[in-house]
């Protein structure tokens, strides 16, 4: 065996035992990886499980369903994760009431409606089962929209309640582009594929057009809205209910929007008549918040860049 033989094998074997280290660590690391998010996962069903059952199986309970920020899919109030927990707050056989706590601006009419249109498949399942809304700060627009659902409303007096109407906002460069020299060139199939174009100017048939739609979009909002309140709206004497105007609580009790004025536990405790307070709101953990921000889709980020959000309820 030559001289540099001799001084080549131990390398090699030096090598060799880092390599199979680093490999072992790999290993360790991706096993601490996946152990650690099997324990979230645990943890995260087994909190959820001690949060439905932290009260006595025999007593009555209110059951809690919280409305919070935008109404909007991948928001926290989205129509898949609030369908969710208002079936399991009727299904749960402790539940006297279920109430919807909102604080809400509004948002999707898509997701509002179907939410809608949940509670009052529920209620219809489960007659004895009432449902009350209680608006916080805001229960405006699509917020309202979950709210009308409900059997009676209640709202602090200097909540605000209303915002019935749509609005659907963009922005148009078409000037500041003529300014700087910047040529605007798309190419569509269809006539009208481009109509919401921020870069092209409007045209008049298409300005028609779009609010057609978010007329009969506020349309089928005045229509839930009608038959959510019923005979208490007072919307013959005030047809500016309608308008997209927001009201104080206690303007909104005159006007027929809400019933009554106090807060949830004053629905617990004196509507309801079980005091103690179940919350069944589905809220996403550490995996699902990141999955949805890693899934956001390349459309919803253009679509935000260029300054359109599609219609809403505000």
């Amino acid at each position: 065996m030559s001289e540099h033989d001799t001084t080549l094998l131990p390398e090699l074997i030096r090598d060799l035992i880092k390599e199979r280290r680093a490999s072992r660590r790999l290993k360790l690391l991706k096993y601490s990886f996946w152990g650690t998010g099997l324990l979230l996962i645990a943890g995260a069903v087994l909190v959820e499980h001690l949060q439905l059952d932290e009260v006595d199986e025999a007593k009555q309970i209110t059951a809690v369903i919280q409305v919070r920020g935008e109404i909007a899919d991948g928001a926290e109030a989205n129509a898949a994760a609030l369908k969710k927990a208002i079936g399991r707050a009727f299904d749960d056989e402790r539940a006297k009431a279920v109430v919807l706590k909102i604080n809400s601006p509004g948002g999707s009419p898509v997701q509002a409606g179907q939410v809608f249109d949940e509670i009052k498949r529920q209620r219809g399942l489960h007659p004895k089962v009432p449902v009350y809304a209680v608006i916080e700060d805001l229960g405006a627009s699509g917020a309202y929209y979950i709210a009308a659902a409900a059997d009676e409303i209640v709202a602090d007096k200097a909540s605000l309640v209303g915002s019935i109407g749509v609005t659907a906002a963009s922005f148009g460069f078409v000037d500041l582009m003529n300014r700087v020299g910047v040529e605007r060139r798309a190419y569509t199939s269809g006539a009208h594929k481009a109509f919401l174009d921020p870069f092209q100017p409007k045209n008049p048939e298409e300005t028609v057009f779009w609010n057609d739609v978010l007329k009969q979009t506020h349309q089928q909002f005045i229509q839930s809205v009608k038959t959510g309140r019923g005979d208490r709206l007072k919307d013959a004497d005030h047809p500016e209910l309608f308008s997209g105007l927001i009201w104080t609580g206690e303007q909104a009790k005159q006007l027929g929007l809400i019933d009554k004025l106090g807060d949830v536990d004053y629905v617990a405790r004196d509507l309801v008549g079980a005091t103690s307070q179940v919350d069944f709101t589905v809220k996403d953990n550490a995996f699902d918040r990141f999955a949805k921000r890693l899934g956001a889709s390349a459309a919803q980020q253009l679509s935000m860049a260029l300054g359109f959000s599609g219609v809403s309820l505000r």
